[in-house]
């Protein structure tokens, strides 16, 4: 299950994750070279820190920092102990460095996932609740709508956001996706504002106008589940692309060897830099 898609500036590599296989991969694609770390449990998202080589990670329960050249976990937090039968999913940084992270439930009915704030100073809030599959976040471009989808319900939920506090407010209804057309998945924003949304069962990644939520435009690809996408490269300009395998029949494989690949699209616009924790 691929996820976590994040391009660092500083290694000029993606990062990405592979949640069921527990765990983390980084690609050059100057030099096609490519490492790879396991972990004893799911690995889901990823962040940079701002003032140090460590990565802020979500596990299955919590966040950690993880050094990348001794390969070893520093645990910092876990925000929902009480709820056992849920994992972290999907996250990304503000641009204060806040990471913002959800969880959902591990079968993915009981709605049960929620949304955390995790500050560099290390305080933790839950700051909605009531989803049973969390995706997201990402930002509009003035920094003052917070995107989160609620990927069984197959909507994008919009949230007032302060950028400089981080509170938000006034949750409603963004996007629903409509019948047959899969369900939202990671998404991110590029330098014109627009939302780039994976599709999880309709093969593709489509492009929104970032007020009125109108498609724009729609990258097909070769097997069903797209889970998330980013912007990279040396001019960002180059769409990563991350899929899964996970709850295909033998017979789709068959159909779909490309399922759960990473794919790589030079497309018609520029991402912005990803904003790392300040922590």
């Amino acid at each position: 299950m691929g996820e976590g898609t994040l391009w660092s500036v500083r290694h000029q590599a993606l990062f990405w994750v592979d949640i069921v296989g527990c765990q983390l991969h980084r690609y050059h694609p100057a030099t096609q070279a490519r490492d790879s770390w396991t972990f004893s449990e799911e690995i889901s998202a990823v962040a940079e820190r701002s003032n140090a080589p460590e990565l802020l990670v979500t596990l299955r329960r919590g966040f950690a920092f993880f050094n990348l050249e001794t390969a070893t976990l520093q645990p910092l937090h876990q925000p929902e102990s009480e709820r056992v039968h849920n994992r972290f999913n999907d996250g990304k940084c503000d641009a204060k460095g806040r990471f913002w992270g959800g969880t959902m439930d591990v079968d993915g009915k009981a709605p049960t996932g929620a949304l955390y704030r995790y500050a560099p100073d290390g305080q933790c809030a839950r700051m909605a609740d009531g989803y049973a599959v969390t995706n997201g976040p990402t930002w509009s471009l003035d920094g003052r709508t917070l995107y989160f989808n609620d990927t069984v319900q197959g909507q994008v939920h919009a949230f007032d956001f302060d950028p400089i506090s981080g509170a938000i407010g006034n949750r409603r209804v963004w996007l629903t996706f409509a019948k047959g057309d899969g369900f939202p998945d990671g998404m991110t924003t590029d330098a014109a504002g627009r939302l780039w949304i994976a599709h999880w069962g309709a093969s593709c990644v489509s492009c929104h106008d970032g007020v009125t939520a109108a498609e724009l435009a729609r990258v097909t690809l070769p097997t069903r589940h797209i889970t998330n996408c980013t912007f990279g490269g040396p001019a960002l300009s180059t769409l990563f692309i991350s899929s899964a395998c996970t709850g295909l029949t033998a017979a789709q494989l068959a159909a779909e060897p490309l399922a759960g690949g990473l794919f790589v699209v030079e497309v018609d616009g520029q991402g912005l830099p990803p904003s790392c924790f300040a922590g």
